[in-house]
């Protein structure tokens, strides 16, 4: 018995100068990252550096029309007007955001939420994160 208890002091005194009784911190919205974390402090639209601008996107897949509904602290949020299956949605999501955006399909891409309905979208051109967000704006209000 005094060997089993000479293994429980060392690691009692471990977990004692760690902090905690290695407990693993909680999953959950707030500890995970994804798009309200990219631009927590600057809103939904951030320079990308490089010419590029990072816009977090909430989907909201199978709507009856395209339209941006809101545009919050955390994310856009976007009805799209096709199905959540074989990337339709995303490929809307481009399409339309690139149609609001008045630039080309290929300068906006899918960056991250591929199957999420959190996701980020780069948008390729040298355009301002306030200018996007004023033609988000503008869109969500029509």
């Amino acid at each position: 018995m005094l060997a089993v208890a000479g293994f429980r002091r060392p690691l009692a005194a471990a977990a004692a100068r760690s902090g905690g009784g290695g407990a693993m911190p909680r999953k959950g919205k707030a500890a995970g990252k994804g798009p309200a974390e990219l631009g927590a402090a600057a809103g939904p639209v951030v320079a990308a550096g490089e010419g590029c601008v990072r816009v977090a996107v909430r989907a909201k897949p199978g709507s009856r029309c395209s339209a941006v509904t809101d545009v919050t602290a955390e994310a856009v949020g976007v009805a799209i007007a096709a199905p959540p299956s074989e990337g339709e949605a995303n490929a809307e999501l481009c399409r339309y955001l690139s149609k609001v955006l008045e630039v080309k399909k290929s300068e906006v891409i899918l960056e991250k939420g591929g199957k999420s309905r959190e996701k980020v979208v780069k948008i390729l051109v040298s355009m301002t994160p306030d200018e996007i967000l004023e033609k988000l704006k503008k869109e969500a209000s029509s």
